[in-house]
């Protein structure tokens, strides 16, 4: 990953040594899954014959007798350390430097390895179940699960008592350890481990790497309650998985509130989306923008104050369609009408209207969107398209292509950064930890240790994401984050090319606003990252349809 604009702070790439394919080969048990990643990809690249490949129950159940050892303890050390030891975002970076070169290639051949591998899996299983084990095959595997965790546990014993290990360093070997025997169905196990880790300090109160790590263990803790309960073939059965959600709409509504106002990471995707807007909007005196699952009005105000400055005077009419699903009508309508009233003051007419049914192919239609000949169509959507990708794609696709069918002049989009879609347990579990915990380490800077507010950030938004990315499978697995590539990947199928972002210095301003030095900011291929030192985080893009496809 490089950044275009050297004078920026850009990401530096200490967190090569966040090298996902290497955690899962060497740290995981089951080592014998990166061989079977490589043999795959290397026989046929991005999709795999059918006739060839493991299904992912065989690839699940693959005995970890087939491993060699664990991590040497020191290696082990290192390799926990690096999910938190984000302490160089002051290092400059020289483009001529050939070891920033080669770095940088290396890293993103570690992240594309595992992307491709997912996709190759998604693209030809589809939406498939995580399967569970039974028989002679799960007894082999919970047994040598067993055997590998509980020599783990060992040596963290003997590291905590002649080694020193901070309580810190202990809580997260603690939770890979728990991941690994949840990864093995050894539930006995697994809550061996839990009540270790809700005894070693992991609290919402804490440091970042406490409150950080009772997330995960409620995360895990809500996991293994499901693999108690199991359907006759062997998934995940929906009974109790349904309850996705441990806190109310309106808690939810006051923590993103609270995210918007104390971190720069939803107002960076609100800056760059309008700006992308606003710049397509050159020149079009009606606009009508679908706000693809809206739930919240804070984007616009300062949309549209920018269109009632522009050079050529205001457009005439500006159209906004918020899709909302199950969203509280009377409290969205009630704060739209302030951004109404503003907006008539600024001699813009605004109309707003409301579709409560979720965005579905058939619902984007010309007729249900009652579009207009002339106006100007965007969509827009702010961390909401990730909860359209399943393991097929499918019904991203499907979005995509009735999106693309409208003609709209710009669809800008605004993700996490990460990679959390992966079809592997364990490979998720590491990544999310990786990406959290730079999360709460922004808030720990931002806020004291005792704010009422970061408590009910952690608790009420960031929480409630861990727990659907660690806990759940399927269907009610809403929370598939992607990485700038694989969005880039999958927007250019279906007939869509970025427009480079040309908001850098309002990006710069903004984020200086927020007073605190950790946070970063680079260019990628037209994209913008903002990241929490070197980190990325946050993802923000403009496409339009290719042109090829419109032709």
């Amino acid at each position: 990953m490089e950044a275009t604009n050297v004078g920026w702070l850009s990401f530096p790439m200490h967190y090569e040594s966040l090298n996902q394919d290497l955690a899962i080969r060497r740290f995981c048990p089951a080592r014998r899954l990166h061989e079977i990643e490589q043999e795959q990809l290397a026989g046929v690249g991005e999709y795999w014959d059918e006739d060839e490949a493991l299904t992912l129950h065989e690839i699940e159940l693959w005995s970890p007798t087939h491993t060699t050892s664990l991590l040497a303890a020191s290696e082990e050390v290192k390799f926990v350390d690096s999910f938190f030891n984000t302490d160089c975002h002051d290092v400059e970076h020289n483009d001529s430097s050939p070891e920033m070169h080669q770095a940088s290639s290396s890293f993103d051949d570690d992240l594309d390895l595992m992307e491709n591998f997912s996709m190759a899996i998604d693209d030809l299983y589809g939406d498939i179940p995580m399967m569970i084990g039974a028989g002679d095959e799960l007894d082999q595997l919970s047994s040598s699960c067993e055997d590998v965790v509980l020599e783990e546990m060992q040596v963290l014993a003997v590291e905590e008592v002649g080694h020193g290990v901070d309580q810190g360093l202990h809580l997260v070997h603690l939770l890979l350890a728990c991941a690994e025997a949840v990864g093995c169905r050894d539930t006995q196990l697994a809550n061996s481990v839990l009540t270790q880790i809700w005894s070693s300090s992991a609290s919402l109160w804490g440091d970042s790497l406490q409150r950080v790590s009772y997330c995960f263990a409620m995360g895990l803790q809500s996991r293994l309650s499901l693999l108690q309960s199991v359907n006759a073939n062997g998934t995940f059965t929906n009974t109790g998985a349904t309850d996705v959600s441990l806190v109310t709409r309106q808690e939810k509504t006051q923590a993103f509130h609270l995210l918007h106002q104390t971190t720069p990471y939803i107002s960076f995707g609100f800056m760059a989306a309008n700006d992308a807007i606003c710049q397509a909007a050159q020149g079009k005196d009606s606009l009508h923008i679908i706000d693809l699952g809206m739930e919240h009005t804070l984007q616009w105000p300062s949309l549209i104050r920018t269109l009632a400055s522009r050079t050529e005077g205001p457009p005439k009419l500006v159209r906004i369609t918020g899709i909302i699903g199950d969203q509280d009508l009377s409290e969205l309508e009630s704060s739209m009408k302030g951004v109404i009233d503003e907006s008539s003051l600024l001699g813009i007419p605004l109309e707003f209207r409301v579709i409560t049914k979720p965005a579905t192919p058939f619902l984007l239609t010309r007729e249900t969107l009652n579009l207009r000949e002339g106006e100007a169509l965007f969509f827009n959507s702010i961390v909401h398209l990730h909860k359209y990708v399943k393991e097929s794609r499918g019904s991203l696709k499907a979005i995509l292509q009735a999106i693309k069918k409208l003609g709209p002049t710009l669809l800008t989009m605004v993700e996490q950064d990460a990679n959390h879609n992966g079809p592997f347990f364990l490979g998720r579990f590491l990544e999310s930890l990786h990406y959290y915990s730079a999360i709460f380490d922004s808030l720990e800077a931002s806020l004291p240790r005792n704010s009422i507010e970061r408590m009910k950030m952690e608790k009420l938004h960031y929480a409630e994401e861990i727990r659907n990315i660690v806990a759940y499978e399927g269907s009610n697995r809403i929370e598939r984050h992607e990485r700038a590539d694989q969005w880039r990947r999958q927007l250019g199928r279906a007939g869509f090319q970025v427009v480079g972002l040309k908001s850098t210095s309002q990006a710069r301003s903004m984020v200086s606003v927020y007073g605190c030095d950790g946070y970063t900011l680079a260019s990628e291929k037209g994209c913008l990252l903002l990241g929490w030192k070197g980190r990325p985080i946050m993802l923000a893009s403009a496409w339009q349809v290719h042109s090829t496809s419109s032709s």
